[in-house]
This record gives structure tokens, C-alpha cells and sequence, in this order.
């Protein structure tokens, strides 16, 4: 009902994770399951698996054990086609603007100065620099190109961002494709892409709904990456989500400093919404792998059980703590419980969270026991609701400078002692002022391995320098993105893939796919 009041959004995060992730949507699922065991009225929200890091490095994405999402098979791989619908649309946006060129380029376009990509939903590396319109004439306009994944895509994040189908067009008409040969932004309704995109679209702007294991309902919708977008599920999910239930559990990607710090400075911005709590999914295997201050990752020469390595990673877990405390929310740190882990070590935690940090901290057992495990989790985090008497706020405006936004973020979140302007970027800087593209958020395209931008630094780095090496435009998003490393946006499959452990048998039944 639209005039039912909202309710109240926790918001999943974590420290920075090892590469096998360290079961924030597990957390989300079971979390979810496990307010509804005790009582209370609760839904999950989650991300849309993309079939790159399905088949590469993590396998599926659908939560996992007895907190998972079903039918987790089709989850996983084409579900209800809205990454096929994506990836359609966006290189429909590639085709409409190639053929303009080819057909006597009426805007002017610099062939040389074309911002739009082709897309693919698989991780292909191969793929990441191509040069196209080879063979002649009639094959088109020779230049460089490339695919980015689907995931990776600016139509995801617009797709996320848009409160219904009206404003998924005028999203889409802004999206900037490519520059004319006197600077000047060319957009996809320059080149009437968008009516046909957004009929592509039509059908993948509403919100999937399936339910737990437990029969929770959780909607999986929309999934972009948290290193070079906003990172969480739809605002039409939550928007829905919070109208049909007491608490809305969502998710947000990768660290809290990339997914949770967007949450709050983008999604909350464009949604009109806030968290209520905050739950920061930890484990002992990450802490090790901080304290151990291990790069690269290889998580089976970790200890079995090593107290002091514990310890030590508490910098990084700390370092998350302070930076989710400044935008005014609870926080209740989630320690996401392996069979392996050892009783102490995990009280060494649960002490630390409780009295260094003066926070509650709770074990969550959500995999191997369903709600159950989470029930703890749970009540700490209501309580924490009740209890919480400060007002949530932005880490900036979004009308600061864009210098200043970015220093803001580099400096309270990620820790570094001051940011640099490569000249490029200062020129981008310049461009996107002229062009009115300042008094938006920023989101910061940065590694997720490090709370820096350096990948092998652990811990929590602190005296180092931020480089900006490009700024650009996500128009229709409406938001300005700033690298600030070598961020792939087409992953290759690792040398182990999880691809290679799948199978079918005759009767039809998957394996390898969780």
C-alpha cells in the first residue's frame, strides 16, 4: 500500500575482503531469515549475479548452505533475462552509433573520442582492447574499440537508479556515447537510441521476487560493481521492499569503503533514504589475511588457528568501524562464523568489538543453520535501532567542488594523507565543469582489495597519496566517476576457474554451481 509508512533499512557490509569474498549476501539471506524467526517482519534485497564471476573466481551469487535464495540455478544463470536484456540494449547504444558514422556522420563524431564500449556477460580478457570496422568500406569506420561486462555497465547503474520507466528514459537520453570533433557531448538521444533502449529495457525494470530457503521473500534485482558504480540492488526493490515489510535487509558490493560509502553518498542521495543500522560482515579468514599482510592471497597457508594474526588484521576492521560511525548510523559488526574457526579467535573479536570499539558484535552461523544462526545478529541489531539518537548524514555535498569531494572521500574513508590530479585529469575536471557535470556525487573507481589503491597494501595504509589518473561523466546515472588505477571492467578467468568444477548429470541435476 502507497501510504503504508516504510520500514527500516539495514544496510549489509564488510572489511575488505579476500578474494573469495567473506559471505556479506550469505549474512543479507540469513539475516533476513533470521528476523523472521524472532518475530519480526523482514525482507532481503540483493544483487542480480553476473555469469563473469559466476564462471571465474567466486562461482555463484545467490547467497549459500541454508541462507541462500531459490531456485538457485536459474538465479545464478539466465534467471529472468534482465543481464541479457542489459547487455542487448547496450550494444544497441555500440550499433546506433557506429552506424551514424558509417552513414556520413551528420554530429560530427570524433572517431577517435567514442566513450561507449560493447558489453558481454562473460569474462573474456581477450576481448578488453579490439579494433573494429576492419575489411573495407563496407564493414564501417575502422577503430579501436572494446567490451566491458554487462555488470559494468552505465545502463546497469541507470537501470538501479530509476524510479520507473519515464525516468529510465530520460536517463537513458543523457548517457554521453562519445565527444564531437569540437568537445561537445554526444548522447544516446543524439543518435535516437532511446526508444528502442528503453524497450529493451521495459521488462527488466521491474524487480524479480523469489524467497529463501526458509520461504523469506527476497527480491534479486539489478547488479552493478561496486568499484566502478554505485554497487547495490534496485531503488524500485527497495522502494517496494520497504512498503511490505518492518525491515528491508540489503546488501551493498565489496568493502564498506566502495560499497557502503556509495550506499550512503549516492543511493541514499537519489532515493531520498537512509539506513537504519549497519551490520559489517567480518571473518577470521580475512582478519588473517590482513594481519598476515598477505599478497598475493593464498589463504591455505593461513594458520588454523593464530590468535595474534587475528589481532593484527584488527586495524582493517577498525579502520571500516570509524569510517561507517561518521555517517551517523549503528553499527554491528557480523562475524561470519567458518567451521575451522577456533572458539578463541573468535571471542578475541567479539571482546575487541565490544571493549575497544564499544560496539555489539554477534557470531553468525547463517550457513550452516539457516535464521537461526543470525538470531543473535538480529536482536543486537534492533536494539541498536531503538537505542540510536543520531541523525545520518552525507560525507559531502553533492554542490562541493569535485576536487573536494574526492579529497573528502580519499582522506576520511580510504585513509590517505592527500590526492594528486594526474593533468588529464585536471583537464577532465575542467571539461565536466564547462559542461555543468560538477554538482553531482562522485563515485571512485578504486581496487577492492586494499582500503588504498594499491592492491598489496593491507591493513589500513595511512601516509600515502591518492593519484586521479581520469574523470568522466555517467550522465544518465547522474553521477561523475574518478579512476584512480587500473580497474578492469572485463575480467579474465583465473587459472582455476569455477567454470571447470561445474557439471550436469543425465536426470539434469547441477553441481559446482554454489
Amino acid at each position: 500500500e502507497s501510504d503504508r509508512d516504510n520500514g527500516e533499512m539495514i544496510l549489509v557490509t564488510g572489511m575488505t575482503p579476500t578474494p573469495m569474498g567473506e559471505g556479506k549476501t550469505v549474512t543479507t539471506v540469513g539475516l533476513s531469515q533470521a528476523f523472521n524467526q524472532i518475530g519480526e517482519d523482514a525482507l532481503a534485497a540483493i544483487r542480480e549475479p553476473s555469469l563473469g564471476p559466476v564462471f571465474g573466481v567466486k562461482g555463484g551469487a545467490a547467497g549459500g548452505g541454508y541462507s541462500q535464495v531459490l531456485p538457485m540455478e536459474d538465479i545464478n544463470l539466465h534467471f529472468t533475462g534482465d543481464l541479457h536484456a542489459l547487455t542487448s540494449a547496450h550494444n544497441l547504444i555500440s550499433t546506433m552509433l557506429d552506424n551514424h558514422i558509417k552513414q556520413g556522420n551528420e554530429l560530427d563524431i570524433a572517431v577517435n573520442w567514442v566513450e561507449w564500449p560493447r558489453a558481454m556477460d562473460m569474462n573474456d580478457r581477450v576481448l578488453r582492447e579490439t579494433v573494429i570496422g576492419l575489411g573495407g568500406d563496407v564493414t564501417g569506420v575502422p577503430r579501436e574499440d572494446g567490451f566491458i561486462l554487462t555488470a559494468a555497465s552505465e545502463l546497469m547503474a541507470v537501470l538501479c537508479l530509476a524510479d520507473d520507466l519515464e525516468d529510465l528514459k530520460e536517463r537513458v537520453a543523457r548517457i554521453v556515447v562519445a565527444y564531437d570533433e569540437d568537445g561537445d557531448p554526444v548522447t544516446a538521444d543524439d543518435i535516437e537510441a532511446t526508444g528502442a533502449v528503453t524497450i529493451l529495457l521495459k521488462d527488466a525494470l521491474k524487480p524479480n521476487v523469489v524467497q529463501t530457503i526458509e520461504g523469506t521473500p527476497a527480491f534479486v534485482h539489478g547488479g552493478p560493481f561496486a568499484n566502478i558504480a554505485h554497487g547495490t540492488n534496485s531503488l524500485i526493490a527497495d522502494d517496494v521492499a520497504r512498503k511490505l515489510s518492518e525491515y528491508l535487509i540489503t546488501e551493498a558490493g565489496f568493502g564498506s569503503d566502495l560499497g557502503a560509502e556509495k550506499f550512503m553518498n549516492v543511493v541514499c542521495r537519489f532515493g531520498d533514504m537512509e539506513p537504519a543500522a549497519v551490520t559489517l560482515v567480518a571473518s577470521i579468514r580475512a582478519l588473517k589475511y590482513h594481519g598476515k599482510d598477505m599478497w598475493p592471497a593464498d589463504l591455505d597457508a593461513l594458520e588454523p588457528t593464530d590468535v595474534e594474526a587475528v589481532r593484527e588484521g584488527f586495524e582493517n576492521l577498525d579502520a571500516h568501524v570509524r569510517n561507517l560511525r561518521k555517517f551517523g548510523v549503528p553499527v554491528v559488526v557480523a562475524l561470519n562464523r567458518f567451521p575451522g574457526d577456533a572458539d578463541e579467535e573468535v571471542e578475541a573479536v567479539l571482546d575487541h568489538c565490544r571493549d575497544d570499539l564499544g560496539i555489539e558484535a554477534a557470531e553468525s552461523t547463517v550457513f550452516g543453520e539457516g535464521g537461526e544462526g543470525g538470531a543473535d545478529l538480529a536482536r543486537k541489531l534492533i536494539d541498536s535501532i531503538e537505542e540510536d539518537d543520531d541523525e545520518f548524514e552525507y560525507l559531502y555535498d553533492a554542490d562541493d567542488s569535485i576536487e573536494t569531494k574526492i579529497e573528502t572521500i580519499a582522506t576520511e574513508i580510504y585513509g590517505a594523507e592527500s590526492v594528486t590530479f594526474q593533468s588529464s585529469a585536471q583537464d577532465d575536471i575542467d571539461r565536466m565543469e564547462s559542461l555543468g557535470f560538477d554538482d553531482v556525487p562522485v563515485v571512485m573507481s578504486k581496487t577492492f582489495h586494499s582500503l588504498s589503491d594499491t592492491a598489496e597494501w593491507k591493513g589500513a595504509p595511512t601516509g600515502w597519496e591518492l593519484e586521479i589518473q581520469e574523470i568522466y561523466p555517467s550522465a544518465g546515472a547522474g553521477f561523475l566517476v574518478a579512476l584512480t588505477s587500473d580497474v578492469l571492467t572485463l575480467p579474465g578467468l583465473p587459472a582455476d576457474p569455477a567454470a571447470a568444477d561445474m557439471d550436469i548429470d543425465p536426470d539434469g541435476t547441477v553441481s559446482g554451481l554454489f
